[in-house]
């Protein structure tokens, strides 16, 4: 017996143009037998430079798993993460039709028609999650992200070595209508956005399964630590153009992670009070605070180092509080 039921649908255009059974089939095909590619996004535009993607943009929620029974049990750990607290399950077309718990809903052709937006669904234990269709790259200028100026990822003799810095995939196209879509339990689409060109929209996201399972285990952590542990998102995607415009000696990195959507500075804010809490109870709200956090992100890591990436605790300044910076770039980083 299937154990996911359909709670809701709405589909992005990418979906909504499938004609199933037989676009399923192709794309399958297709999907099998090409390699993914990614596209280079320049800052006049969506300029197409192709370059090779080594690493499934969505990660290990969306990469391809062996054949299993039709009749297995869909557990609700398949989508929802390490954490049990994932939200959204995002990837290109193709890794989300090989995806062994989806496959079969989203091939049944009812319904597919209803409406703009996103998939949502429901698994056995009661969980809602929304399946996100990233926008390939080559398509940004057709679908109207050509106003949201974006700049260029590395260049693929970086790529070529480091296929983690490989350009992403594709992008969550993200609208005034869709931007509180909760990716996981904590947190929505509009946490992650770059901090520039409010009034332009659509907006291009880039963001990793990854970071948000980490962050969600370690307000799960500061729980069983009886600490504070709602996390505010001060700093999540940066578009390239953006980040360029902080690099330099004690600012952005040049290759910073939050370009690729696995980054994010926080901060635990339980009071609301738009800076970090008094975590070590000293009446205080200093890096001290911010190093309590990067502990919780260090236990998380030990306990899954699947997610290990950078961690660093940072004092205030005239622009912020104390925060810390995380991300699940997948080796061990720490200044």
């Amino acid at each position: 017996m299937r154990q996911i039921k359909r709670l809701g649908l709405v589909s992005p255009s990418s979906l909504a143009r499938w004609s199933f059974p037989c676009a399923v089939t192709l794309a399958l095909v297709l999907a099998l037998s090409a390699p993914a590619r990614v596209q280079d996004v320049r800052a006049e535009g969506f300029q197409k430079t192709a370059v090779s993607q080594d690493e499934p943009f969505a990660g290990s929620l969306a990469t391809p798993k062996p054949a299993v029974d039709p009749q297995r049990r869909v557990a609700s750990a398949d989508l929802l993460g390490r954490s049990g607290r994932l939200r959204a399950i995002m990837g290109t077309q193709d890794l989300l039709l090989r995806n062994t718990s989806l496959k079969d809903l989203l091939e049944e052709p009812a319904g597919r028609n209803a409406g703009s937006g996103w998939t949502k669904l429901v698994t056995s234990g009661g969980d809602s999650f929304t399946v996100v269709t990233l926008v390939p790259f080559e398509e940004a200028d057709k679908q109207g992200f050509g106003r949201y100026r974006v700049g260029s990822w590395p260049s693929s003799a970086l790529t070529s070595t480091t296929p983690r810095y490989a350009p992403p995939s594709g992008f969550i196209g993200v609208t005034p209508e869709n931007q509180g879509t909760n990716v996981s339990s904590d947190f929505t689409m509009r946490d992650f956005l770059t901090h520039d060109q409010g009034n332009v929209w659509p907006k291009v996201l880039v963001l990793r399964p990854t970071i948000l399972d980490k962050l969600e285990l370690i307000h799960q952590e500061l729980e069983r630590e009886g600490l504070p542990s709602r996390l505010h998102v001060m700093s999540g995607f940066r578009t390239p153009q953006y980040n360029a415009q902080g690099v330099g000696k004690g600012g952005r990195a040049n290759h910073s992670r939050h370009m690729y959507g696995d980054a994010a500075d926080v901060f635990v804010d339980a009071d609301q009070d738009g800076r970090m809490d008094d975590l070590n109870k000293d009446g205080k709200i200093t890096v001290a605070d911010a190093r309590v956090l990067r502990a919780a992100a260090e236990r998380v890591e030990a306990e899954y180092p699947e997610l290990v990436g950078g961690l660093a605790a940072y004092p205030a300044n005239s622009a912020h509080g104390p925060f810390v910076h995380v991300d699940a770039r997948g080796i061990k980083a720490r200044w």
